[in-house]
């Protein structure tokens, strides 16, 4: 029998970015769910303030080249690779000079969240499934990690469902509690029509919020998982109206097999 596949979408990964619930779990759980005998790949932005000599980044050419276009403008895709020795697993960056050379995350120094998180996000999504295609490895499970990855539900759901890879693979969301308090462009709807999603698909994406946005990965999701002890009330409560398969919080020290065995529920359930 083939190992099952586990793709992580992640916001945020440790040792790259400083710790928090995301960073933590999704440097713990790849490496706990590839001890258990399941095949992983791991995804991040590769933001500017992630110091690539000392972890050792080096881009993979085979794997960039690409261009995605967002919002009608070319943007290249490039790919970087690093390995996290302790855990013998390798992360994979997607990097573009318009989103990820400043040097910072998600907002500037003065704390203010970026105009363009929308855009990037959608670059970020994108460039994950475009080069997990490449990479010619086919996905059993997708676990998206943070808001940073909450619109890639949507694309696989919606755009990307007749993909022979992806057709058949289930996607799990963890909502965290580091939300934005900046709502996105309000352009952003026409984006996601220019990339190709049809209205009836994205009407409730035209004022984006954090809470808009997470229950939007909610509803295209196959399940959802609490990655934070504390969450947005009301998110929580529309997890709980949702017929959505759910798993409260575990932490990072003890989510492994609890998730490992989430994940078989999830396609289990689709496979009977």
């Amino acid at each position: 029998m083939e190992k099952k596949r586990i793709l992580y979408i992640s916001q945020e990964i440790s040792p790259f970015l400083p710790q928090s619930d995301i960073a933590t779990t999704t440097r713990k759980l790849p490496q706990g769910i590839q001890e258990g005998g399941k095949e992983i790949r791991a995804f991040m932005p590769r933001y500017g303030c992630i110091n690539e000599r000392r972890h050792q980044l080096h881009e993979v050419i085979r794997l960039s080249g690409m261009n995605l276009i967002i919002n009608d403008v070319d943007h290249p895709l490039i790919i970087k690779v690093a390995s996290v020795p302790q855990a013998k697993i390798q992360v994979y960056f997607i990097d573009n000079e318009d989103f990820f050379t400043r040097k910072a995350t998600v907002k500037s120094d003065k704390g203010e969240y970026f105009d363009d998180n929308d855009e990037r996000a959608m670059f970020f999504g994108r460039g994950v499934l475009e080069t997990v295609k490449k990479l010619g490895w086919k996905p059993d499970i997708i676990h998206c990690h943070g808001w940073m990855s909450a619109l890639t539900p949507l694309y696989i759901k919606k755009l990307y469902h007749n993909d022979p890879h992806f057709a058949d693979a289930k996607v799990v969301y963890s909502v965290y509690d580091n939300g934005f308090n900046k709502n996105w462009d309000s352009n952003f709807y026409e984006k996601l029509k220019f990339d190709g999603f049809d209205e009836e698909d994205i009407h409730d994406l035209k004022d984006v919020d954090f809470v808009t946005l997470s229950k939007k990965a909610i509803q295209v999701s196959d399940g959802v998982i609490q990655g934070s002890g504390q969450i947005d009330q009301e998110i929580a409560k529309a997890i709980e109206a949702s017929e959505t398969p759910f798993l409260e919080y575990f932490s990072e020290e003890t989510c492994v097999k609890p998730i490992n065995e989430f994940y078989d529920q999830i396609f289990e359930e689709v496979v009977v």
